[in-house]
């Protein structure tokens, strides 16, 4: 009997004994104690929790080699080995934080970007679109924004001391060759696609990902909607005509289809014009877009458009002191593809392409003057997640650009053409150091067989992280571009030109305020040149250009400070000058103002269910050249201005009147002059001011949506 209680004694004692006390505290690297942390033994279920101060201790029986494993939601898992003999272990436990790319720094530099919840918007995609002025016009929303110079007689976009050229606009990752519809000169253009159609707008002046080339000065990336909520029909009449929208879906995919009509017409004998129009523009327009979900992840889109526009202008021909005619019928076809879809739950691969035909058909006087382009683009992405740090992204891609133009006079035929393809290839990798520091390392290659070239480009950019609210973004580059096409038609004797981008930003968001300001400087070089001769002799071009554009943007926006109210505003220094084209040296080009405003306000009357806009801008005067002056680029045109104002008024649920003006005090504008082409017998070029087709333009219109629960409105279209 004695035997059976000393083993049991021995037993009892060895349990006893062989308890282990484990005890310490949990706390953060930066941010104190954590409470509530787990700690616990691998594969047991001896364990407990850290009290507020972080604190905790437990026994355990186990012995032996053990696994200690301490969790905390937002920190990285801790694991530690430990030997458990029954003597107490005491083990003092720092988390790190856990990496999240939705909280982690994003690179701003350069980069306005909207429809993307993991940035920091500073604008949305919708107001993108609407703003008060623009007239739901992509390009001209974009000129409220810091970097731009409105060139009230362009239209187009002109960013950072860049030539409108330098730009480049992308629909879900493939080129588009023409967004511009066709004008005649010295007269305000659009752009030419609907913009209702877009999710999602990132708009770079500078520093972008080396997936894009061909750019010197921007990109903008537009992405198309996804899958519609439901059947609709959209109907839309407004004094330049009307427009029919209708969407049908099912299980897996939707088509949309719009058809619209446009004529400035009636609207132009009810409002005093500057010039004489003929035959007022008119177009009739069409697209259809298909979206098919594509197995569990992929995503297929199909978009294809169609318009058709001609007028008939009077203009004053300087040389024969005479008012001709200037006809102008344009053909335009589009068809753009794209597909995504992920390979596992890492890699993502995205196919693009598109496909552009464009024909404009000019005559004036007795000269015909014929231009048409066809422009391919396909391009393949594959992204690769390594980690939750690191992602790289390849990607491979092919253009084709051919361009043909017929002059002809009574006398003479004259027809040109080229034909180029362009090779590209690109890598990049994201790499993030900590939430608090990214950095994006890339490099481009690409090849012209028509100008037998190859160039190679570097991009880096990187971003600190300084509080919850701030961050410093940098980028730097070397950026590529082909010559102007009025070149290339004449010769492939000429090299790429090139600009470097030197960005450096600083961003602040804090509860619907934002504010932003950047510094950029870009050395352009091998800027192509016309020098004296023969515009249609190869020799007469070459590669000998340079320039510089440097300045300061800063953009704030406060969405809080106002009930219903929102408002924005962006202001540009820019100093810039250059040696190129025709210029006989160094000078501001036409098209930079050194001095840009814009002042944005939008608010929400619910009592009177309308939301109504304003938006200021300022422009200082920008320089032209007057060849009967001995300074080129001497003269200086007057201050842009305008002040334009909307109102959206919610009559029903789906039925909505909208009204806008633009300039509405009527600020006399004027962009320069233009002269005739030879002196007369004087020695005298003859000239006129260029000025706007009207000293104002309003628009009014109805939109009435229909679907089965009747509740959907184009509300967000206009507001």
């Amino acid at each position: 009997m004695k035997i059976y209680l000393s083993l049991l004694f021995t037993i009892l004692s060895f349990g006893i004994t062989a308890q282990t006390i484990i005890n310490g505290t949990v706390k953060a690297q930066k941010d104190g104690t954590l409470p509530g942390a787990n700690i616990y033994l691998k594969g047991t279920y001896d364990g407990t929790s850290s009290d507020t101060e972080g604190r905790f201790s437990f026994k355990t029986s186990k012995t032996g080699n053990f696994t200690l494993v301490v969790e905390f939601m937002g920190f990285e898992t801790y694991e530690k080995e430990i030997v458990l003999n029954g003597k107490p272990i005491q083990i003092d436990i720092s988390l790190k934080e856990a990496f999240n790319k939705l909280d982690a720094v994003t690179i701003t530099a350069g980069t306005f970007e909207a429809g993307d919840k993991k940035q920091a918007n500073t604008l949305s995609s919708l107001d993108m679109i609407t703003t008060a002025g623009a007239m739901g016009d992509v390009f001209g929303a974009l000129q409220t924004l810091p970097g731009t110079t409105t060139n009230g007689e362009s239209g187009r976009l002109f960013v950072k001391g860049g030539d409108s050229e330098e730009s480049q606009t992308y629909i879900d990752g493939a080129l588009v060759h023409t967004p511009y519809n066709s004008t005649a000169p010295n007269t305000s253009t659009r752009g030419r696609f609907n913009p209702f159609m877009f999710k999602g707008t990132i708009f770079s002046t500078g520093g972008y990902s080396a997936e894009y080339g061909q750019a010197l000065s921007s990109v903008l990336l537009l992405n198309t909607n996804d899958m519609p909520v439901e059947d609709q029909l959209d109907l839309s009449f407004m004094t330049i005509g009307p427009e029919i929208a209708g969407t049908k879906r099912w299980k897996n995919g939707a088509v949309t289809a719009t058809l619209g009509y446009a004529n400035l017409g009636p609207y132009m004998n009810l409002v005093p014009q500057n010039y004489e129009w003929e035959h007022a523009p008119e177009s009739a327009s069409g697209a259809i877009s298909i979206r098919q979900k594509t197995g569990k992840t992929g995503m297929l889109k199909v978009y294809s458009s169609f318009d058709a526009g001609n007028f008939i202008i009077g203009q004053l021909d300087l040389d024969q002191d005479k008012m001709i005619d200037y006809k102008l019928d344009n053909n335009n076809f589009f068809v753009n593809t794209s597909w995504i879809t992920k390979f596992g739950e890492k890699r993502t691969m995205t196919t693009s392409a598109s496909f552009t035909r464009d024909e404009d058909n000019v005559s004036f006087d007795t000269t015909r003057f014929d231009k048409q382009l066809k422009g391919f683009h396909i391009k393949q992405v594959v992204s690769q997640e390594i980690s939750s740090k690191v992602t790289i992204r390849s990607g491979v891609e092919w253009f084709k650009r051919l361009k043909e133009q017929t002059y002809q006079t009574p006398a003479d035929t004259f027809i040109n053409s080229y034909n180029n393809n362009t090779l590209a290839a690109f890598t990049e990798a994201e790499m993030y150091a900590s939430k608090q520091f990214v950095t994006r390392i890339g490099a481009r290659v690409e090849h012209s067989d028509y100008l037998n070239r190859t160039n190679f480009t570097p991009r880096l950019t990187a971003a600190w992280k300084l509080n919850e609210t701030s961050q410093f973004s940098m980028a730097y580059g070397w950026f590529y571009q082909n010559p102007s096409d009025d070149y290339l038609i004449y010769t492939n004797n000429l090299d790429y030109e090139r600009a470097d981008h030197y960005t450096f930003s600083y961003q602040s968001s804090l509860k619907g305020r934002t504010l932003r300001a950047e510094l950029y400087y870009k050395d352009y070089r091998n800027l192509a040149k016309q020098n004296e001769g023969e515009f249609y002799l190869p020799q007469t071009y070459d590669n000998s250009g340079s320039g510089y554009a440097k300045g300061f943007d800063l953009f704030i926006r406060d969405k809080k400070t106002i009930k219903y109210g929102d408002y924005w505003i962006s202001y540009s220094y820019l100093d810039t000058k250059r040696d190129y084209r025709n210029y006989p040296g160094m000078a501001t080009p036409t098209f930079a103002s050194k001095h840009n405003l814009a002042i944005v306000y939008k608010h929400w009357f619910g009592k009177i269910r309308s939301y109504a806009g304003v938006n200021y801008k300022y422009s200082s005067p920008r320089v032209y050249n007057n060849p009967n002056s001995t300074e080129f680029n001497g003269e200086h045109t007057l201050a842009y201005q305008t002040l334009d104002i909307s109102w959206s008024f919610l009559y029903r649920p789906n039925i909505i009147f909208y009204g806008a003006v633009n300039n509405v005090p009527g600020f006399k504008q004027e962009f320069g002059r233009r002269y005739a082409e030879t002196p007369d017998d004087s020695g005298i070029y003859r000239s006129t001011t260029i000025i706007p087709g009207s000293g104002r333009f309003f628009i009014l219109g109805c939109f009435i949506t229909l679907t089965k629960k009747g509740d959907q409105n184009q509300l967000d279209k206009i507001q």
